[in-house]
């Protein structure tokens, strides 16, 4: 069973729809206590990372998230909480996943980072399984987790940043895999059969 936690964010019913074209039904979950009856767990989020992290400790999924032992998937802004702190809005994260979240430098590029854009694999794990440097995946966002030892995957625009990093049973993808076609399937799917 799947939970997608609740954090009021607008693309859970994005994520849900994605698991249901894969034949599982998630559940969308309000109540931080039952988060351990279920065996993976996803932490969607878009918007200001103040916000998120402020709702998010407001209604106790700060103590949970940190508890959990088995796969858990940060998306977008939901990788973002997962580390150590962000620039947007100078606030500290879950300190889960080793690193800082900053503004990307985009120099003449438009921001945000709005579209496809291809993504390197540069760890071998089972989330990038079957993976390639040619696919591309959806991007929005503004502000990225730095390139270290918990990157599984790249990208650049403008500047090199994490597309996708983990530690232990704890994930984060940078862009929507629920946006991403046939590779954001594969992604999901990779996410659905990972053990830790």
């Amino acid at each position: 069973m799947i939970a997608i936690i609740n954090t009021g964010c607008a693309n859970i019913n994005s994520v849900r729809f994605a698991f249901e074209r894969l034949g599982v039904t998630p559940e969308v979950l309000s109540d931080p206590n039952q988060l351990n009856q279920f065996d993976r767990a996803v932490l969607p989020g878009v918007g200001h990372a103040n916000v998120a992290v402020k709702r998010l400790v407001e209604q106790g999924w700060q103590q949970a998230v940190n508890e959990y032992n088995k796969p858990l998937l940060g998306i977008c802004l939901g990788m973002q909480m997962l580390c150590d702190d962000s620039e947007e809005g100078n606030v500290n994260g879950l300190g889960i996943i080793d690193g800082s979240v900053k503004a990307l430098q985009t120099g003449n590029l438009t921001s945000p980072h709005m579209g496809w854009n291809n993504i390197k694999v540069t760890k071998e794990h089972p989330l990038t399984k079957g993976i390639t440097n040619d696919d591309q995946v959806y991007f929005v966002h503004s502000f990225a987790h730095e390139v270290n030892s918990t990157t599984l995957a790249s990208c650049e625009y403008g500047q090199p940043f994490s597309a996708i990093i983990a530690r232990e049973n704890y994930a984060g993808m940078q862009f929507h895999p629920e946006k991403s076609a046939k590779v954001g399937a594969k992604l999901l799917t990779n996410f659905m059969q990972w053990q830790v």
